[in-house]
């Protein structure tokens, strides 16, 4: 199991989301699987059979995020550094082709929020952008097409 990067944000949120699933969940599936059971014959009924995969999908999804917590790493933003790109930049970044310039901030994949503007740092632009330097050319390759994008500015906030 590889290491999580969170912020102290992602991993209290992360902490609570585990903790609902474990209670809540697993309350919600129980109910689901008794009233299904009352309903009689096991055999040819389809929603015990439908709350019996929701257990097993819930018990799963449990497993992994014990997993990502027990990995977890969390990052003091105050000892990073802005002379190069890494996980908790805001990079502003220009594309070289279209003169449009955006901001991202980089984040660990279970934080990524396009919305927000935050992108994973295992994304495509993520793994483009990691380690350059102001003023370097950071080369992104999507499914799409290849795009250079300058790094203009490198901000820890």
């Amino acid at each position: 199991m590889s290491i999580s990067y969170l912020t102290p944000e992602g991993y209290e949120k992360l902490k609570s989301d585990l903790e609902h699933l474990k209670t809540k969940g697993r309350e919600e599936v129980a109910a689901a699987i008794a009233e299904a059971r009352d309903k009689g014959d096991l055999s040819e009924n389809a929603e015990y059979d439908a709350a019996k995969d929701a257990q097993g999908y819930l018990e799963m999804k449990i497993n992994e995020m014990e997993k990502v917590m027990a990995n977890a790493r969390i990052i003091d933003k105050t000892q990073l550094d802005t002379s190069s790109v890494t996980i908790l930049s805001t990079v502003k970044i220009k594309n070289t082709k279209t003169n449009r310039e955006v901001s991202y901030t980089l984040v660990a994949e279970t934080e990524a929020n396009l919305k927000e503007k935050k992108i994973s740092v295992s994304s495509p632009i993520g793994k483009g952008l990691l380690g350059k330097k102001v003023g370097e050319i950071a080369q992104v390759t999507t499914p799409a097409a290849t795009m250079d994008f300058e790094i203009m500015s490198i901000e820890i906030l």
